[in-house]
């Protein structure tokens, strides 16, 4: 039997010999072609009578040699997507490749796809649960194809390649209609692309789904339903901020409330909410929005990000005139909004009179509960300076199956560190202060590394996963 050692990637026409339906159907995968035949690993036990039946709904001369079960569940897992119900439909929608990368990254829960050309082949990659996964690797005559069909699709112009494009794509299936934004990038090896998932579906985006405690999710609603203020969001890219707004407008829209957003993309499609792209190009910007929306008399106002201070002042001043103002802002932490504000030069007897709640977030892996293993707490396992509760004698770490496509994890979830703007915590606000911790602790503040620590003991996540989260905090 073969114990087969080399990548698990497939190249794209071999991938196409065959359906992933019947990939798992017969416990196939083709791995090479000799002359005119291909060559197909599986893990039966009759390998010849296997190789007549393959050539009967084929057509064509097969070779079937015998391979390990785990090393075929990886190839399968890697290379063909098992499909039930919807998701069958999507992978049984077209044979084009191109739309076969669409529907299966769709189909998974992928967020982006990468396009990366190199000197001789195109690396093709799909973002899952915030991690880059190779998928496909093609050659490089074959990619400016590709690069074509997205271009064209996007109503990019095909000619240009030496400077960056961006557009939009609209997929239609059987089942659902969801939009796809497009990056193009120029690069030594050719144009780089970047597909943006957006999903214009939010049935699924419930406040109480997303990773609050139920003590969290009372104090963050507590600050939206404040008639007028600001509530800020703050993390880096890709940690669930926006997720979080929309979840909260779904709670706040309401009959007789009316709200304005202005995103930069519309990533979700919120009915009896007005929603405005952002158009940097022709001067719509966010603080010209907000000028605007002022005079359409909105109760909420949504803008996708704060990044400078004329932003944010207009931000306040809508605040100060009676409207509840959410947005989104880059810090590490929840005090660390209110010092980024301070330094933009935002004064801070404003900031103290008009901010409702700061929210810091970050979205943790999962631990794949199929494949999760317990080990002991080593001592090298934390760093000295983690308060690590001494109870936590264990934890597990990732391994990888089958389902969860051999990465160990499946699925994320948000963590929050939530921090009420008090009467008490105003006053160290106006004087400027940089250190309240003692305010934090008297308060029971959880940081982010505190709820970081909680999922490791309850098993949800993994210390390699949240390494980086506790070492900043």
């Amino acid at each position: 039997m073969i114990r087969d050692t080399r990548t698990y990637i497939i190249s794209v026409a071999l991938q196409q010999r065959i359906s992933a339906e019947q990939a798992y159907q017969y416990r196939i995968v083709p791995i090479e072609e000799q002359g005119t035949t291909v060559v197909f690993y599986s893990d039966t036990t009759t390998p010849e009578t296997l190789a007549q039946e393959l050539f009967i709904f084929l057509g064509y001369a097969v070779e079937v040699k015998q391979i390990d079960t785990e090393t075929l569940d990886i190839y399968l897992s890697t290379n063909f997507r098992k499909a039930f119900g919807a998701e069958k439909q999507l992978l049984t929608y077209t044979q084009d490749f191109l739309e076969k990368i669409l529907l299966t990254a769709k189909s998974i829960g992928s967020s982006d796809i990468h396009f990366e050309p190199f000197e001789n082949t195109c690396r093709i990659r799909f973002r899952l649960d915030g991690k880059l996964k190779e998928q496909y690797s093609i050659p490089k005559e074959e990619y400016p194809v590709i690069i074509n069909k997205i271009k064209n699709q996007a109503g990019l112009d095909i000619s240009q390649n030496r400077l960056p494009q961006d557009g939009r794509i609209t997929v239609k299936t059987q089942t659902e209609e969801f939009d796809i934004r497009v990056s193009t990038l120029p690069t030594m090896d050719g144009e780089s692309i970047v597909l943006r998932i957006l999903s214009k579906d939010t049935s699924n985006i419930q406040l109480d789904q997303l990773g609050f405690t139920e003590k969290e999710l009372q104090i963050y609603k507590e600050g939206v339903r404040n008639p007028n203020g600001i509530v800020l969001i703050s993390g880096p890219t890709g940690s669930g901020k926006t997720t979080t707004l929309y979840a909260t407008l779904k709670l706040l829209n309401k009959i007789d409330t009316k709200i304005l957003t202005i995103e930069d993309p519309i990533e979700y499609t919120l009915e009896g909410v007005m929603q405005m792209q952002l158009r940097e190009d022709i001067g719509l910007d966010f603080e010209t929005a907000l000028k605007t929306f002022l005079r359409q008399d909105p109760d909420i106002i949504m803008v996708g990000e704060i990044r400078d201070v004329k932003t944010a002042n207009m931000a306040i001043r809508a605040a100060l005139t009676g409207h509840l103002v959410l947005s989104t802002i880059h810090t590490n932490s929840a005090w660390g909004t209110i010092s980024r504000l301070i330094d933009m030069g935002v004064p801070a007897h404003l900031i103290a009179s008009t901010l409702n709640l700061s929210v810091a977030q970050r979205l943790v892996r999962k631990l794949c509960v199929h494949c999760k293993k317990e080990v002991p707490i080593e001592k090298d396992t934390f760093s000295i300076q983690y308060n690590v509760p001494k109870e936590l004698k264990k934890h597990y770490i990732a391994q990888g199956c089958s389902h969860c496509y051999h990465t160990g994890y499946s699925g994320r979830k948000a963590i929050y560190e939530l921090l009420p703007i008090t009467k008490e915590l105003s006053v160290h606000i106006k004087n400027n202060e940089t250190q309240i911790d003692t305010y934090l602790e008297k308060g029971n503040i959880k940081k982010l590394s505190d709820q970081a620590i909680h999922l490791i003991q309850a098993g949800e996540t993994s210390v390699d996963d949240v390494f980086a989260l506790l070492a900043n905090q």
